[in-house]
Protein backbone atom coordinates (compact mmCIF):
# COMPACT_ATOMS: atom_id res chain seq x y z
CA UNK A 1 0.00 0.00 0.00
CA UNK A 2 1.39 3.72 -1.15
CA UNK A 3 0.00 6.85 0.02
CA UNK A 4 -2.38 7.05 -2.81
CA UNK A 5 -3.58 3.82 -2.22
CA UNK A 6 -4.03 4.05 1.16
CA UNK A 7 -5.74 7.51 0.78
CA UNK A 8 -8.78 5.51 -1.26
CA UNK A 9 -9.09 3.21 1.19
CA UNK A 10 -9.59 5.40 4.13
CA UNK A 11 -11.23 8.49 2.27
CA UNK A 12 -14.64 8.30 3.89
CA UNK A 13 -17.44 11.80 3.11
CA UNK A 14 -17.44 14.35 5.32
CA UNK A 15 -20.45 16.50 6.29
CA UNK A 16 -18.96 18.56 9.07
CA UNK A 17 -16.13 20.89 8.84
CA UNK A 18 -14.20 22.90 11.27
CA UNK A 19 -14.77 26.57 11.01
CA UNK A 20 -11.21 27.15 9.27
CA UNK A 21 -11.07 28.33 5.59
CA UNK A 22 -9.25 26.78 2.95
CA UNK A 23 -6.10 29.08 1.63
CA UNK A 24 -6.36 30.56 -1.77
CA UNK A 25 -3.10 28.42 -2.97
CA UNK A 26 -5.01 25.10 -1.40
CA UNK A 27 -8.02 25.46 -3.38
CA UNK A 28 -6.61 26.01 -6.59
CA UNK A 29 -4.76 22.57 -6.29
CA UNK A 30 -7.73 21.12 -5.78
CA UNK A 31 -9.30 22.76 -9.00
CA UNK A 32 -6.42 22.14 -10.64
CA UNK A 33 -6.45 18.64 -10.20
CA UNK A 34 -9.32 18.33 -11.28
CA UNK A 35 -8.49 19.69 -14.50
CA UNK A 36 -5.82 16.58 -14.99
CA UNK A 37 -8.59 14.12 -15.30
CA UNK A 38 -8.92 12.15 -18.35
CA UNK A 39 -11.09 13.42 -20.51
CA UNK A 40 -13.01 12.32 -23.60
CA UNK A 41 -10.56 14.25 -26.56
CA UNK A 42 -8.90 16.02 -24.02
CA UNK A 43 -12.38 18.45 -24.62
CA UNK A 44 -13.35 19.40 -21.04
CA UNK A 45 -16.94 19.21 -21.07
CA UNK A 46 -17.96 20.66 -18.04
CA UNK A 47 -17.68 23.62 -16.48
CA UNK A 48 -16.94 24.18 -12.56
CA UNK A 49 -18.68 26.28 -11.02
CA UNK A 50 -17.09 27.64 -7.31
CA UNK A 51 -19.71 28.94 -5.46
CA UNK A 52 -18.63 31.34 -2.76
CA UNK A 53 -22.21 34.17 -3.00
CA UNK A 54 -23.08 32.86 0.78
CA UNK A 55 -26.91 33.77 -0.24
CA UNK A 56 -26.31 30.90 -3.73
CA UNK A 57 -24.99 28.31 -0.70
CA UNK A 58 -27.84 28.90 1.33
CA UNK A 59 -30.23 28.15 -1.63
CA UNK A 60 -28.16 25.32 -2.96
CA UNK A 61 -28.32 23.93 0.47
CA UNK A 62 -32.26 24.50 0.73
CA UNK A 63 -32.54 22.99 -2.72
CA UNK A 64 -30.45 19.95 -2.10
CA UNK A 65 -32.77 18.41 0.44
CA UNK A 66 -32.09 20.83 3.05
CA UNK A 67 -28.66 19.82 4.17
CA UNK A 68 -27.01 23.05 6.28
CA UNK A 69 -23.36 21.71 6.36
CA UNK A 70 -23.54 22.83 2.61
CA UNK A 71 -24.08 26.04 3.06
CA UNK A 72 -21.70 25.87 6.06
CA UNK A 73 -18.19 24.19 3.58
CA UNK A 74 -15.75 26.33 3.13
CA UNK A 75 -15.63 24.74 -0.47
CA UNK A 76 -18.38 24.10 -2.79
CA UNK A 77 -17.88 23.13 -6.49
CA UNK A 78 -20.65 22.10 -9.13
CA UNK A 79 -19.31 20.49 -11.82
CA UNK A 80 -21.97 21.38 -14.91
CA UNK A 81 -21.71 18.65 -17.47
CA UNK A 82 -21.23 21.12 -20.63
CA UNK A 83 -22.28 20.43 -24.18
CA UNK A 84 -22.44 24.18 -24.87
CA UNK A 85 -19.18 25.91 -25.14
CA UNK A 86 -17.98 23.10 -28.42
CA UNK A 87 -21.19 23.49 -29.99
CA UNK A 88 -20.62 27.42 -29.71
CA UNK A 89 -17.04 26.75 -30.86
CA UNK A 90 -18.42 24.60 -33.98
CA UNK A 91 -20.82 27.39 -34.99
CA UNK A 92 -17.83 30.15 -34.60
CA UNK A 93 -15.35 28.08 -36.88
CA UNK A 94 -18.36 27.76 -39.54
CA UNK A 95 -18.31 23.84 -39.16
CA UNK A 96 -21.49 22.58 -40.10
CA UNK A 97 -22.81 20.51 -36.98
CA UNK A 98 -26.10 18.98 -34.91
CA UNK A 99 -27.41 20.05 -31.39
CA UNK A 100 -26.24 18.03 -28.86
CA UNK A 101 -28.08 14.50 -27.97
CA UNK A 102 -27.82 11.98 -25.44
CA UNK A 103 -24.60 10.60 -26.52
CA UNK A 104 -23.03 13.50 -25.93
CA UNK A 105 -24.68 14.32 -22.40
CA UNK A 106 -23.60 11.37 -21.00
CA UNK A 107 -20.02 11.92 -22.35
CA UNK A 108 -20.10 15.16 -20.70
CA UNK A 109 -21.69 13.79 -17.17
CA UNK A 110 -18.81 11.08 -17.11
CA UNK A 111 -15.92 14.07 -18.40
CA UNK A 112 -17.36 15.99 -15.20
CA UNK A 113 -17.64 12.72 -13.02
CA UNK A 114 -14.05 11.91 -13.17
CA UNK A 115 -12.43 15.50 -12.70
CA UNK A 116 -14.69 15.68 -9.59
CA UNK A 117 -13.64 12.15 -8.13
CA UNK A 118 -10.02 13.97 -9.18
CA UNK A 119 -10.50 17.03 -7.10
CA UNK A 120 -11.85 14.64 -3.91
CA UNK A 121 -8.60 12.53 -3.87
CA UNK A 122 -6.42 15.52 -4.33
CA UNK A 123 -8.30 16.91 -1.23
CA UNK A 124 -8.07 14.14 1.05
CA UNK A 125 -4.36 14.17 0.13
CA UNK A 126 -4.12 17.32 1.42
CA UNK A 127 -6.18 16.74 4.55
CA UNK A 128 -9.12 18.09 3.30
CA UNK A 129 -12.58 15.97 4.00
CA UNK A 130 -15.34 16.16 1.14
CA UNK A 131 -18.68 14.83 0.38
CA UNK A 132 -20.49 14.26 -3.35
CA UNK A 133 -23.66 15.70 -3.02
CA UNK A 134 -26.16 14.21 -5.57
CA UNK A 135 -29.51 16.27 -4.71
CA UNK A 136 -27.53 18.78 -6.80
CA UNK A 137 -30.00 16.48 -9.39
CA UNK A 138 -33.10 17.80 -7.55
CA UNK A 139 -35.24 20.91 -8.19
CA UNK A 140 -34.34 21.18 -11.94
CA UNK A 141 -36.16 24.62 -12.29
CA UNK A 142 -35.16 26.11 -9.71
CA UNK A 143 -31.37 25.11 -9.78
CA UNK A 144 -31.26 26.28 -13.65
CA UNK A 145 -32.85 29.70 -12.70
CA UNK A 146 -30.17 29.75 -9.72
CA UNK A 147 -27.27 29.34 -11.49
CA UNK A 148 -28.26 30.64 -14.99
CA UNK A 149 -27.77 27.43 -16.55
CA UNK A 150 -28.31 26.47 -20.64
CA UNK A 151 -30.16 24.49 -21.81
CA UNK A 152 -27.59 22.40 -22.85
CA UNK A 153 -25.85 22.67 -19.33
CA UNK A 154 -26.79 21.04 -16.46
CA UNK A 155 -25.53 19.17 -13.15
CA UNK A 156 -23.51 16.12 -13.41
CA UNK A 157 -22.22 16.33 -9.58
CA UNK A 158 -21.84 18.83 -6.49
CA UNK A 159 -19.03 18.05 -4.06
CA UNK A 160 -18.49 20.49 -0.99
CA UNK A 161 -14.80 20.41 0.85
CA UNK A 162 -13.55 21.56 4.26
CA UNK A 163 -10.80 20.24 7.21
CA UNK A 164 -12.57 17.39 8.99
CA UNK A 165 -13.60 17.93 12.78
CA UNK A 166 -12.67 15.62 14.93
CA UNK A 167 -15.23 13.29 15.00
CA UNK A 168 -15.36 13.02 11.77
CA UNK A 169 -11.70 11.98 11.44
CA UNK A 170 -12.53 9.28 14.15
CA UNK A 171 -15.95 8.33 12.48
CA UNK A 172 -15.15 4.64 10.30
CA UNK A 173 -15.54 4.38 7.08
CA UNK A 174 -18.45 2.03 5.60
CA UNK A 175 -17.71 -1.30 4.76
CA UNK A 176 -18.25 -1.61 0.75
CA UNK A 177 -19.43 -4.73 -0.67
CA UNK A 178 -17.09 -7.41 -1.76
CA UNK A 179 -15.72 -7.87 -5.18
CA UNK A 180 -16.97 -10.91 -5.63
CA UNK A 181 -20.38 -8.88 -5.43
CA UNK A 182 -19.59 -6.78 -7.83
CA UNK A 183 -16.74 -7.75 -10.22
CA UNK A 184 -18.30 -10.02 -13.18
CA UNK A 185 -16.25 -11.51 -16.02
CA UNK A 186 -16.59 -10.32 -19.65
CA UNK A 187 -20.46 -10.25 -19.98
CA UNK A 188 -23.04 -9.39 -17.21
CA UNK A 189 -25.26 -11.76 -15.37
CA UNK A 190 -27.95 -11.34 -13.72
CA UNK A 191 -27.58 -11.79 -9.41
CA UNK A 192 -30.74 -14.54 -8.13
CA UNK A 193 -31.70 -13.54 -5.37
CA UNK A 194 -29.66 -16.01 -2.91
CA UNK A 195 -26.82 -14.69 -4.66
CA UNK A 196 -28.06 -10.65 -3.58
CA UNK A 197 -28.72 -11.92 -0.08
CA UNK A 198 -25.24 -13.06 0.60
CA UNK A 199 -24.44 -10.09 -0.82
CA UNK A 200 -25.62 -7.75 2.23
CA UNK A 201 -25.30 -10.97 4.75
CA UNK A 202 -21.34 -10.85 3.83
CA UNK A 203 -21.25 -6.88 4.37
CA UNK A 204 -23.20 -6.60 7.40
CA UNK A 205 -22.52 -10.06 9.47
CA UNK A 206 -19.04 -9.54 11.28
CA UNK A 207 -17.61 -10.55 14.81
CA UNK A 208 -19.72 -8.23 16.53
CA UNK A 209 -22.88 -8.70 14.93
CA UNK A 210 -24.22 -12.19 14.32
CA UNK A 211 -27.22 -11.68 12.15
CA UNK A 212 -29.03 -9.49 9.32
CA UNK A 213 -32.55 -9.65 8.80
CA UNK A 214 -32.44 -8.49 4.67
CA UNK A 215 -36.33 -7.89 4.59
CA UNK A 216 -36.78 -5.76 7.26
CA UNK A 217 -33.57 -3.56 5.74
CA UNK A 218 -34.09 -3.72 2.05
CA UNK A 219 -37.63 -2.73 2.50
CA UNK A 220 -36.76 0.43 5.43
CA UNK A 221 -34.22 1.03 2.55
CA UNK A 222 -36.02 0.98 -0.27
CA UNK A 223 -38.85 3.89 1.26
CA UNK A 224 -35.84 5.76 2.83
CA UNK A 225 -34.24 5.91 -0.71
CA UNK A 226 -35.10 4.48 -3.64
CA UNK A 227 -39.15 5.62 -3.38
CA UNK A 228 -38.05 8.52 -1.07
CA UNK A 229 -39.95 12.64 -2.52
CA UNK A 230 -36.47 13.10 -2.84
CA UNK A 231 -35.57 10.41 -5.50
CA UNK A 232 -38.88 10.98 -6.94
CA UNK A 233 -38.32 14.42 -7.65
CA UNK A 234 -34.74 13.25 -8.84
CA UNK A 235 -35.67 11.37 -11.54
CA UNK A 236 -38.36 13.70 -13.05
CA UNK A 237 -35.97 16.93 -12.56
CA UNK A 238 -32.99 14.54 -14.76
CA UNK A 239 -35.57 13.53 -17.31
CA UNK A 240 -36.87 17.55 -17.45
CA UNK A 241 -32.65 18.28 -18.28
CA UNK A 242 -33.01 15.47 -20.66
CA UNK A 243 -35.61 16.60 -22.82
CA UNK A 244 -33.50 19.18 -24.27
CA UNK A 245 -31.10 16.43 -25.69
CA UNK A 246 -34.34 14.63 -26.91
CA UNK A 247 -34.89 14.97 -29.88
CA UNK A 248 -30.90 15.65 -31.59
Amino acid sequence: MNDILTSLFTRKSVRAYRDTKLEPAVRDLIIESALQAPAAGNQILYTILEIDDKTIKEQLAAYCDNQPFIAKAPLVLVFLADCRKWLDCYRYAGAACREPGFGDAFLAVTDAAIAAQNSVVAAESLGIGSCFIGDILENKEQIVKLLELDKFVFPAAMVVYGYPTDQQKERKKPRRFSKEYVVQKNRYHRRNEEELRSMFENLYITDEKKSFDFDSYLQAFCKRKYMADFSLEMTRSVAAYMENFKKN
